[in-house]
């Protein structure tokens, strides 16, 4: 039997998940709260499994109880059952330790399974938030700025008559070296920015502003 308790500050709420929870032979409703204070105050008399909590709740909201769970209360897992599809909350969330972030707008299937998959040891995200995460870790890649790779000044020079279309024996008479020592910061050039070969890397230098 698992044992769960219900947070909530809309008693509505709380009425139509208790109803769902009932018709669940498996699942047993410990208590029920509309704040984070009230959960806690359960978790000093009850066993309990499962925290299901709401994260905006008044006197204390689901992310501080969620932390006062965590240290207090380390068996007793959590999942969130919110209305709030958002990035901050969701990562936060994960970062005190919750099991599992659901929608309220999903039915009763969602909130069962993720309940049966928390207490199995498992982690459960509904596809809305997993979604919501993903996008955000998307963003944060996208804007993240290029790493600097670091040119030797001879390679500067080298990189710049490559990039103009020259070859190594008119880079190595401009720049009065040996074809070997063009062809061995051609080479490092390849290693460094990573591209394939010659002609990617004429593409690489005029990209990122060495043709004059």
């Amino acid at each position: 039997m698992i044992r769960i308790i219900l947070a909530d500050d809309h008693q509505i709420v709380l009425d139509g998940l208790k109803m769902l929870i009932h018709e669940e032979e498996n699942i047993h409703l410990v208590g029920e709260a509309i704040n984070g204070k009230e959960v806690i105050s359960i978790l000093e008399r009850e066993s309990v499994d499962i925290a299901v909590l709401d994260v905006e709740m008044p006197v204390m909201n689901g992310i501080e109880a969620s932390e006062i769970i965590q240290e207090r209360f380390p068996n007793t897992k959590i999942l969130i059952l919110t209305m709030y599809n958002d990035q901050t909350f969701i990562r936060k969330l994960i970062e005190i330790g919750a099991s599992g972030y659901i929608l309220k707008n999903k039915g009763k299937e969602e909130l069962v399974e993720a309940i049966k998959d928390i207490d199995n040891g498992k982690t459960y995200f509904g596809r809305e938030v997993t979604n919501t995460l993903i996008s955000g870790i998307q963003t944060v890649v996208k804007n993240k700025p290029k790493k600097e790779i670091p040119l030797t000044k001879r390679e500067v020079d080298v990189v710049k008559l490559i990039a103009d279309g020259m070859s190594t024996p008119q880079i190595a008479d401009t720049l009065f070296i040996a074809h070997s020592t063009v062809e061995t910061h051609r080479r490092n050039l390849i290693d460094k920015t990573g591209v394939p070969n010659s002609k990617a890397l004429i593409k690489w230098a005029i990209r990122n502003g060495y043709s004059e």
